[in-house]
């Protein structure tokens, strides 16, 4: 269970490679510790334990890193207020 409550991650495609998404939302500072990262097995995604740092990160997915939660968001939810 994260330790702080979930961070939306608008989403501008289709997906965003897993390490990318890392680096995108400042959880790591570089595209290696990322890599890094996900290599230890310091990512889950859907609760599941990560090591492709390649993997597709689609809208509607949760990914957990160090007791902080991202839940991607389509660039059309996050501009719908309902």
């Amino acid at each position: 269970m994260p330790s702080t409550p979930p961070t939306p991650f608008v989403l501008r495609g289709e997906f965003i490679p897993l390490d990318a998404l890392l680096k995108a939302a400042s959880l790591c500072s570089s595209g290696g510790a990322a890599k890094m990262l996900i290599v230890d097995g310091g990512v889950l995604v859907d609760g599941v334990v990560e090591t492709r740092r390649t993997r597709k990160v689609r809208a509607g997915q949760r990914v957990d890193v160090d007791g902080v939660c991202l839940l991607v968001q389509a660039e059309a939810e996050a501009a719908d207020p309902a």
